[in-house]
């Protein structure tokens, strides 16, 4: 595992949503030594930072991997935001997902809602907080470390405003987030993890490292189907904690929302090969509150002033049988995982 390529998961983390799903992933290709997960670092976007993070430190105990993967508190809000104009704009927008925005934020233990096995028993969260974790340990292993980038990068562009000289050092970043081409899902524009925190968004957008965005434009076109919820909730063959929880989760997705966003970045990262059609533009997003909240300027071109310096790839067509053979075999396999 050690010489897997090494990758740190930034996640606004959910137990066995999009990013819980991406978790368990994860840990069965570290299990094959095919990927080393430095750690789990989470921050405020599907939900508050306090329920993720409980989330978080029951998914390691879950997959096996508490002695081996530490999970990192964030960001417990945006670089910057406006509550009134959120709230506006959720009115406004009465089908939008706007994350926890969307429900109180808790402030105590007694607050927080369990996973269906039950909170976390005995693992911790690490001292360190995210941004420092990842200034560290990008630092420890220069030109090495990917971030899937799957919640608002809050807790990366925190990093880069205290330690800039780690942006050269960052080998590259595969993000969920944007809308280039499609309808938003929160505001009319905006995607959830972009519109959370566009000025983020933007601080990272206007480095060099090397960025691929999967946006939805792409996984608006890979929906989960019966066939394949079936196939990981009602095997009885592959029974785990996983695919209970998965069953749980998702039984109503058919009838609500078929997207599983993230999940599509750990087969981008393993083969870009998943992506059949992609395009490059240069990138830039609307910082301002409002309607016009986390809209991606996409300039195929000539970049406009504050758009990002180098083209950036986003992926617009996915090989959907083949993502959802690897996405099949990740989720059934044996929990815990055994690590090489």
């Amino acid at each position: 595992m050690a010489n897997a390529p090494k990758v740190i998961m930034d996640s606004d983390f959910n137990t066995m949503g999009d990013d819980g799903q991406l978790f368990a992933m994860t840990t069965q290709l570290m299990a094959q030594g095919k990927v080393n997960l430095l750690g789990l670092t989470v921050v405020t976007g599907n939900d508050w930072l306090l329920q993720e993070q409980s989330d978080a430190l029951k998914a390691v105990e879950r997959m096996g991997v508490q002695n081996t993967v530490g999970v990192y508190a964030g960001a417990d809000y945006p670089l910057q935001y406006d509550v009134a104009s959120i709230r506006a704009q959720q009115a406004a927008n009465p089908n939008g997902y706007f994350g926890a925005w969307s429900r109180p934020e808790p402030t105590q233990a007694s607050q927080l809602i369990a996973p269906p096995d039950g909170f976390a028993t005995s693992t911790k969260l690490q001292a360190e907080n995210a941004s420092d974790f990842m200034i560290d340990t990008i630092k420890r292993y220069p030109n090495q470390v990917t971030i899937l980038e799957v919640g608002p990068p809050t807790n990366l562009a925190l990093a880069l405003q205290k330690a800039p000289e780690i942006a050269p050092l960052i080998k590259q970043i595969v993000y969920m987030g944007g809308a280039m081409a499609v309808p938003g899902n929160a505001n009319a524009v905006g995607e959830l993890n972009w519109w959370f925190d566009p000025l983020a968004v933007r601080t990272v957008l206007q480095t060099t490292i090397p960025q691929t965005v999967i946006p939805l434009d792409v996984t608006n076109t890979v929906p989960l189907t019966e066939s394949v919820y079936d196939q990981i909730a009602n095997n009885p063959s592959k029974q785990t904690a996983v695919t209970k929880i998965y069953a749980t989760t998702n039984a109503n997705a058919f009838s609500t929302n078929t997207d599983i966003y993230d999940t599509l970045t750990i087969a981008y990262f393993l083969d870009p090969t998943y992506a059949t059609q992609t395009k490059s533009a240069y990138l830039d997003i609307d910082t301002t509150s409002g309607e016009d909240q986390g809209h991606v300027m996409v300039y195929p071109d000539q970049p406009a002033a504050g758009a990002s310096p180098k083209k950036i790839t986003y992926v617009t067509q996915f090989d959907n049988n083949r993502f959802f053979s690897l996405y099949i075999d990740l989720l059934t396999r044996p929990v815990p995982v055994t690590l090489p």
